[in-house]
């Protein structure tokens, strides 16, 4: 029996992937977590043999979680389900430790495809995401903001979808000056001047979609 941490800050989604999971006769769902806090105490206290994981879950980033869960559990898989369908992202994610990476957009037998697949300890990556990386590393692309941290990149993310450095600093629990210190790292690194330039240039790469 596949035993699976659903970790999603969405009640809906949770409930939508609860029920996708209980159809199957070899698959249960062993817990259900909120948000960075309740999926890393879940993970201490509930068995599980799959984590699946929302990176943007409310609270730190998505990607701290993922590794501190990596560090913590080297032993179980992460599946990474998200709304970014931007290759850098998923990069950033195995970089991190993710066993595969699925968009919310995928069928539910997708789903259920990848969790078997990880649990048996392989790797997933849906057909047209796996294209696309496969394409920039033919073309040897690189992008201005691959050259980001993870830090600087979800620092990206907030002010391209329109967040004030005060909201990013609540929402991160972190300094203003922190975040502002951060923000000037990612103008100077992809050579923009403001907010505006960097948020035309997420919308030109179709960053966050």
């Amino acid at each position: 029996m596949i035993k699976v941490l659903i970790a999603d800050g969405h009640a809906i989604v949770r409930r939508g992937l609860k029920q996708i999971i209980v159809e199957e006769s070899d698959m249960i769902v062993a817990g259900e977590a909120r948000s960075d806090a309740e999926a890393l105490e879940l993970a201490r206290h509930c068995e599980s043999d799959v984590i699946l994981l929302e990176i943007s879950l409310p609270g730190r980033s998505g990607l701290d979680v993922l590794k501190e869960l990596r560090l913590a559990y080297p032993e179980r898989p992460i599946l990474i389900l998200t709304m970014h369908t931007e290759e850098q992202v998923a990069v950033r994610a195995f970089k991190a430790g993710a066993a595969g990476y699925l968009t919310k957009e995928s069928a539910p037998e997708e789903l259920i495809q990848a969790l078997r697949k990880v649990a048996g300890g392989g790797r997933y990556v849906s057909p047209e995401l796996a294209e696309r990386l496969a394409l920039r590393v033919a073309n040897h692309e690189q992008s201005p903001h691959e050259a980001l941290s993870d830090r600087e990149y979800q620092i990206l993310h907030f002010i391209a979808i329109g967040k004030t450095v005060s909201e990013i600093a609540k929402q991160l629990s972190l300094s203003v000056k922190t975040i502002s210190t951060y923000r000037s790292r990612v103008l100077e690194k992809m050579h923009l001047k403001n907010n505006a330039e960097l948020m035309r240039y997420a919308v030109t790469h179709q960053l966050f979609e």
